[in-house]
């Protein structure tokens, strides 16, 4: 690292040797399905049963479809939240099926399921 905290260029050896191995060429950077969606907890009488509720959701969600998620909105609600998910897959179908199949779970929950928006992205663009 140089003293200003940035990593140093890359010498004309390096470059090459990366250019003739194929690195930074033709390398596709797959795409992003993003799925936002608001939940509904009737059961829950406060803020504390809320989160219970969103961790137990959130948890399933990274674990079975390795999505990340986060709560964008709805915070001092007991009994609402809105969640963005997003996967990321090699292809395009893969980002869909892996977006219908969150869809498919969260639905099959106890809580209430409304408004989901989805959004697929090619980096490339």
């Amino acid at each position: 690292m140089a003293a200003t905290g940035t990593a140093p260029a890359r010498t004309p050896v390096l470059q090459a040797v990366s250019d003739a191995a194929g690195f930074n060429r033709g390398v596709g950077a797959g795409y992003v399905g993003i799925l936002t969606f608001e939940l509904h907890f009737p059961e829950a009488g406060s803020l504390k049963g809320k989160r219970a509720h969103l961790r137990s959701a959130k948890a399933q969600l990274q674990n079975r479809f390795g999505a990340a998620v986060a709560e964008v909105d709805h915070h001092e609600l007991w009994q609402r939240a809105r969640l963005t998910i997003a996967c990321v897959a090699r292809e395009a179908r893969e980002a869909e099926r892996l977006l219908d199949e969150a869809e498919r779970y969260l639905v099959g929950q106890e809580w209430d399921v409304s408004r989901f928006e989805r959004r697929l992205v090619d980096p490339e663009d």
